[in-house]
């Protein structure tokens, strides 16, 4: 992550005043210890991946940053089997950076989970500027133009796709 993009998400987080953030793909806790910042000194982030290292070393970075063990939630397992079970509008934030094929499900799933006025937050969507290359593309780059068209034509959204890193598609839910 560029830290242009941890920046903007520190600055979305603090934006909505943040209490209850979901992240889609935990990775090593960059995007989490950037988010963490940005949210109020009692907040939660509730963090999904499949794979359970992910955790462990985002777990440890988020300790070395600082963070007390209880700002943060590590749920193991796939987002799209994990999601539905989280609370319906009990969230201010939803980031997702999981795997692209799914972005249209994460998009579902976001707008369930979001209080009206919350923030969904797409990372990678230029895909290497591959989203506006002309010629065949990738299943995962269709469906970032897919998620791009759904959010832009969405009349429950705000969208702004902001230019840092690899591209932060983020939309206000109505």
């Amino acid at each position: 992550m560029s830290p242009g993009t941890g920046a903007a998400l520190r600055l979305l987080a603090a934006t909505v005043d943040a209490k209850a953030v979901a992240e889609i793909g935990t990775g090593t806790g960059v995007s989490g210890i950037h988010l963490l910042h940005g949210m109020r000194p009692d907040g939660v982030l509730t963090t999904v991946d499949p794979e359970p290292e992910h955790q462990q070393f985002a777990r440890q970075a988020f300790r070395a940053s600082g963070f007390a063990s209880n700002r943060a939630r590590f749920i193991p397992g796939r987002a799209l089997d994990v999601l539905p079970r989280l609370a319906d509008a009990g969230y201010d934030l939803v980031f997702c950076d999981g795997d692209r094929l799914e972005c249209l499900d994460y998009l579902a799933e976001s707008l369930r989970l979001l209080r009206p006025g919350g923030l969904v937050v797409f990372e990678g969507v230029f895909a290497n500027g591959r989203t506006v290359e002309s010629g065949p593309q990738p299943t995962e780059v269709l469906r970032l133009r897919e998620l791009l068209r759904a959010i832009r034509e969405s009349q429950d959204l705000v969208p702004s796709l902001l230019p840092v890193g690899d591209g932060l598609l983020c939309a206000v839910k109505r």
